[in-house]
């Protein structure tokens, strides 16, 4: 085999198909064991596989490694064995392929969400899966795929622990639901913007959707992205037939947007659940057919790209200006000062709100006062904004600390602001940029200091953007700094401001940022520079502004700039501010200072900080517990709820309301111990077999968190223990969670003998592989397709209001 980067430029490359498909017809599968154990207990029968699908056409076959991490195999008791599994199941598939096919090092997720939507820490990510990819790597594998990732932060763990060991080439794949986002609200537009910053050679979508979804999710990538993709549906939507998980669709069908796929970029294609050798063959011969229609051109991409988790924007060079607000600065921001320092992240949270409400595109983020732990706050920070907004963020610091601090944190791609030419700081911070996949604002200083003229700004840019592309770092990933002076010291800083836009358009062909509210300092009606120096420099190409986003003169000015440089497509945005159609706001209530308008207020924002404090302050007012809750945190949830369903917003949203409502139960428990009859109580597990948990771990907070005593019974949890639990604690419903389709069938096992054993109990399932067909199927009477549906279901079920 040659080069994989040169293969997939002219070429189509085909993926094996399901490995736990195979590994479950030849019935040496053990329920509730581990599949990766037969890495070494069965080798021949892997190598055998790898064979059948290598046989069918397949030129890339991946290791038996989905789950081979640690967290995963320490589940089966096998977390000792994480290198030797992952070696073992290297050899077999570079035995069976030897030199007919690429060898794949496959990693899926841990099963934890990350801190802060849950309890594992990144640095500790990063070391789960180097552990992985080192033995991977030790054992020869041609290259890396990582593959059905939920959570974009999992997967940029995931890429820098390889970055860290090797160059080899890294497939990336996340999967999506039939809204076209991740379980934690990302889009397919998202995801190729940050893993093609992380470094990845190829990247595409797999599992949870049959070929047309899948199709469809590649359509949206290719918008953003010219790198190779990939393709992985599974064969279908997994049904029941007579009691066994089936995956309907023929190998015909799972050719059917084979040759648009192409057409987009796509480069591998191959198959993921339900899939077969006969899938792949079929596969392998389409590919071949349209093998004529490949070409490879490598695009030119101008265009600056910056993401949240759920969200992302765009920027073509003296097309487009992003906002950027500036009010997460502790410059002369006395109480933001005092609250930095107490640790506290509520005007940071509000701030975030407020500027996004008023049309903030990108949120500058800035910690930098004397007598804090700068790289601590600014990794909370960022946690703040992230949870309180959707927009992507800049990370704002000149400690190479705090910087590194915010790009951990961070969610989706970024801002750096900012990387100078100062040879000291240069290297280390671009290295940063690379290695977290984010882009920067380059600020045109050196060891000479501010340079007053164009002329000498664009030859510092000239040389960051040199060293820049050496390390490998497109340039469309830069912005340029162009200096706003003070025109009260600086007279004709103003004019030699807007003379850097231009140079760093025409020479570099960048778009330039500017720190807007520097050229009023220390005259009066700063407004109404400000205002005007941003229409002038929107008219010579600015692409960004740092601003006070709040000041209704800077939102008057960029609206009508935007709609007089042909920038705003049928007056829309101009329009909507300004003919009284504006969309009506998220319904996050206005502060007040009714108690329970105020804790409403709390669990949709999400405000941890505060939320006890309002619950002393309800209690010592007299209110009951009960109707505290009732009156307070069940409506705001309610709100969140709505919110979630119309999609404005999304899992760590929820997660972060969710959290702040449990603090405030923690407190009004103790005062309702007394009342705690007739409260309906529910059993929770994921059926035997099955390792993941997440899904389940949400409904069990959020059913808590609605006055409901859960009873979790964990995961991988059998029949019997189920039945056994169910009667003891004389449950009102049970909640089961499946998310494999080989363990979904344990579901009807659950039902049955449930029955048998003469309890009455209703049944609620969910999980991604489960359908309201195969519930209806079953017998069990309630289905969720999310978390909050699912608590909505079982309230109404349960006569729980």
């Amino acid at each position: 085999m040659k080069n994989f980067r040169d293969y997939i430029k002219n070429d189509i490359l085909i993926m094996d198909g399901a490995m736990g498909t195979m590994l479950q017809k030849s019935g040496m599968l053990k329920p509730g064991s581990a599949p990766e154990i037969l890495n070494i207990e069965q080798p021949e029968l892997l190598v055998n596989i790898h064979r059948q699908y290598i046989e069918a056409g397949a030129n890339i076959v991946e290791t038996n490694t989905f789950g081979a991490n640690r967290v995963k195999l320490k589940e089966f008791g096998l977390g000792q064995k994480t290198r030797e599994i992952n070696q073992a199941a290297a050899r077999n598939a570079k035995a069976a392929a030897k030199d007919q096919a690429f060898v794949s090092g496959d990693i899926g997720p841990t099963g934890k969400f990350i801190k802060p939507i849950g309890d594992l820490d990144f640095d500790e990510s990063v070391e789960i899966y180097k552990e992985q990819a080192g033995a991977l790597l030790e054992a020869g594998v041609d290259l890396f795929s990582i593959e059905t990732m939920m959570d974009i932060k999992e997967i940029k763990a995931a890429m820098i622990a390889i970055r860290e060991l090797c160059d080899l080439p890294i497939m990336a794949m996340m999967t999506f639901n039939d809204d076209y986002r991740t379980t934690l609200g990302t889009p397919p537009e998202v995801a190729a913007i940050v893993l093609e910053a992380l470094g990845a050679d190829v990247i595409g979508a797999n599992c949870s959707l049959g070929p047309e979804g899948i199709y469809n999710v590649i359509k949206r990538m290719s918008r953003v992205t010219n790198l190779p993709l990939i393709s992985e549906a599974n064969a279908g939507m997994p049904i029941l037939k007579h009691g066994v998980t089936v995956f309907p669709a023929s190998p015909g069908q799972m050719t059917e947007h084979m040759e648009q796929s192409l057409a987009l970029g796509v480069r591998v294609y191959g198959g993921c659940c339900g899939t077969t050798p006969e899938h792949i063959k079929h596969i392998a011969e389409t590919g071949f057919k349209l093998q004529h229609s490949i070409s490879y051109e490598e695009k030119k991409d101008n265009t600056l790209k910056l993401a949240s988790r759920t969200e992302f924007r765009e920027l073509v060079p003296s097309k487009d200006t992003l906002l950027i607000g500036e009010r997460i600065n502790p410059t002369g921001k006395k109480i933001y000062s005092e609250e930095l320092r107490s640790g506290k992240t509520k005007y940071i949270r509000e701030q975030a709100m407020l500027q996004e409400k008023a049309g903030a595109h990108v949120l500058d983020v800035n910690v930098g006062t004397p007598g804090i732990d700068e790289p601590v706050m600014m990794a909370k920070a960022i946690f703040a904004v992230n949870g309180a907004s959707t927009r992507p963020v800049s990370i704002d610091s000149s400690n190479i600390y705090a910087i590194e601090s915010g790009l951990k944190a961070v969610d989706g791609k970024p801002l750096v602001n900012s990387v100078t030419g100062e040879a000291k700081r240069l290297v280390p911070t671009l290295k940063l940029i690379k290695k977290y996949g984010a882009s920067a604002i380059i600020l045109p200083v050196d060891e000479k200091g501010l340079p007053k003229t164009a002329a000498e700004r664009v030859a510092i840019a000239k040389r960051v953007l040199e060293t820049a592309e050496h390390m490998g770092i497109k340039r469309n990933n830069f912005v340029v700094d162009a200096l706003t002076l003070t025109i009260s010291a600086e007279p004709h800083g103003g004019t030699e401001t807007l003379k850097t836009i231009r140079s760093v358009s025409e020479e570099l062909g960048l778009p330039c940022v500017m720190g807007l509210s520097n050229v009023s300092f220390g005259l009066p009606a700063r407004n109404i520079l400000n205002s005007n120096f941003l229409s002038m420099a929107m008219s010579q190409g600015a692409g960004l502004a740092i601003v006070n986003v709040l000041d209704e003169d800077i939102k008057k000015a960029f609206l009508s700039a935007s709609l007089l440089l042909g920038r705003d497509e049928n007056a829309g945005q101009f329009l909507t501010a300004f003919s009284g159609q504006e969309h009506a706001p998220a319904p996050i209530k206005a502060d007040a200072k009714d108690i329970f308008t105020k804790l409403q207020n709390a669990v949709i924002k999400g405000d941890e900080e505060s939320i006890t404090g309002m619950v002393e302050e309800a209690l010592s007012q007299g209110h009951d517990p009960l109707v505290i809750s009732n009156k307070g945190l069940v409506p705001g949830m309610d709100v969140v709820g709505q919110l979630f369903k119309t999609g404005k917003l999304f899992l760590p949203q929820v997660m972060l309301s969710a959290e702040t409502m449990k603090k405030a139960f923690a407190r009004i428990k103790k005062e309702m111990k007394k009342q705690q009859k007739g409260v309906k109580k529910i059993l929770m597990a994921t059926v035997e077999g099955d390792i993941h948990d997440i899904g389940k771990n949400i409904v069990i907070t959020l059913l808590e968190n609605n006055g409901f005593d859960v009873i979790d019974l964990g995961k991988n949890v059998s029949t019997e223990e189920i039945v056994k639990q169910a009667r003891q604690n004389n449950v009102d419903l049970i909640g089961l969670s499946a998310l494999m389709t080989t363990t979904m069938t344990e579901m009807d096992n659950v039902v049955k003998a449930v029955h048998k054993n003469g309890l009455s109990i209703p049944i609620a399932i969910g999980g991604a592989v489960v359908t309201p067909d195969y519930a209806k199927e079953i017998g069990a009477v309630l289905y969720a397709k999310d978390a909050m549906s699912a608590v909505e279901q079982i309230k109404n079920f349960l006569g729980v209001h």
